[in-house]
């Protein structure tokens, strides 16, 4: 480590869509600002994503509002690379300070004096503030449960990229929220043998009544939710933007094209995978939340008198399929033919290098809406940080100028002299 030490007011850890839109925010308040990347801009849409990836709102909505996507039109979906470009481009709009390939390795806070030391791979930085944009998905989670297997090959949806990725041979994707389901779906047309677990999850539709469902939640207030409902923790939402955005998440059309549904994984047992008895549950939980939306979108239609074509197939139900009415409870692997395992399960957060008083007795960012417990420590970027659609790239965009106010104020006060 060299010797170079700077010194800024406000340091951004991590320059992807939260980073980007901290420095946008933050330039146009004329806070000196410094914006480190351990890698490139909008790294995790390049390498930490499957290769068909594509964004899983219309471009109309899936950005900031500062720029349009160049190359689509409002209702496209857009390519991951794509959405990593923009955001390449939308920093160069205002010159965002970024330095990439920049690691860093502790934070602490300074003794006897205002702010905080910053170690870094490029030398020590001194800074009033640091803002935390480095996002929910830091370290892809494989559960406890993976079983000791060399026969099996075992990966994170994280680190999958194409079906030409995997050996011949059945699959078990686990987990059922967008990730799997377009994974499993995406398997499954390559002529994979497929078994998908299942667990709990909500359904929205792609679009009613000529409206993409991400206008459904808005018009209705849900992106605007402050708080998730109790017990909804671990519901995952099952939506694609695949296949240009042209279908609904449907299990029962999945189980039909070939995809063999199972419930949630319990655990494995030599070589059999065991699943809980609430397959047939959680599906009819994800029709109901599906309808329940259905008949919201509805009634706001009444409400307003809205001229909007009715869509009454959007109501019909495919039969059950073989799967989900004798489900099963366990799985052969090696008699199936399963040779791959494929971890839906989510992401933790990593913050071992802010090593500040930030973060509650489980190790969550300890927040009101990104302003840290710990003052001077900054969030942004992360689940419900302030509402539902924290998220999305929309909803990170105004979370940070919720924190760059904040941080503009705070700076007012510290540059006061009396009279």
């Amino acid at each position: 480590m060299t010797s170079t030490k700077k010194q800024i007011d406000t340091l951004v850890v991590g320059a992807g869509q939260a980073g980007v839109a901290m420095s946008e925010h933050l330039t146009k308040l004329d806070v000196p600002h410094l914006v480190l990347e351990r890698s490139r801009i909008a790294e995790r849409w390049r390498s930490e994503r499957w290769d068909s990836l594509v964004a899983n709102g219309p471009a109309w909505h899936d950005r900031f509002p500062g720029m349009e996507f160049s190359e689509f039109g409002p209702d496209d979906f857009v390519p991951k690379e794509k959405i990593a470009d923009y955001f390449v481009d939308y920093a160069k709009q205002f010159n965002a300070p970024i330095q990439t390939g920049v690691d860093v390795l502790k934070v602490t806070r300074n003794t006897g004096r205002a702010g905080f030391t910053v170690e870094t791979s490029e030398g020590v930085i001194e800074a009033n503030r640091i803002v935390a944009a480095t996002g929910p998905f830091q370290k892809p989670v494989i559960p406890a449960i993976a079983p000791q297997d060399d026969n099996l090959l075992q990966m994170h949806s994280a680190h999958y990229r194409n079906p030409a990725q995997l050996p011949e041979g059945a699959v078990l994707v686990v987990g059922a929220g967008s990730s799997g389901v377009q994974i499993a779906d995406e398997l499954n047309r390559a002529g994979k043998k497929v078994y998908l677990s299942v667990g709990a999850h909500d359904r929205p539709p792609r679009s009613y009544r000529n409206r993409d469902f991400v206008w459904w939640l808005g018009v209705l207030g849900k992106w605007d939710m402050e708080a998730m409902q109790p017990g909804t923790e671990h519901v995952t939402i099952a939506v694609t933007g695949a296949h240009g955005g042209k279908g609904t998440v449907d299990f029962r059309e999945l189980a039909g094209q070939g995809v063999h549904l199972v419930g949630l994984t319990q655990g494995f047992d030599k070589g059999v995978a065991t699943f809980a008895p609430n397959l047939v549950e959680n599906i009819n939980r994800g029709d109901a939340n599906y309808l329940s939306l259905l008949d919201e979108a509805d009634a706001y239609i009444e409400r307003n008198g809205l001229d909007l074509p009715e869509e009454p197939e959007a109501r019909r139900q495919l039969p059950d399929p073989e799967c989900m009415i004798n489900p099963l409870q366990q799985l052969d692997l090696a008699a199936a033919g399963v040779t791959s395992i494929i971890w839906a399960t989510g992401y933790s957060i990593d913050y071992s290098w802010l090593q500040v008083n930030a973060f509650d007795e489980q190790g969550k960012p300890s927040h009101q809406r990104g302003v840290s417990a710990e003052p001077g420590i900054y969030f942004v970027g992360l689940p419900w940080l302030s509402r539902r659609g924290s998220t999305f790239i929309w909803g990170v965009w105004h979370d940070a100028k919720h924190i760059a106010d904040h941080i503009a104020t705070q700076r007012k006060y510290s540059s006061y002299q009396e009279s």
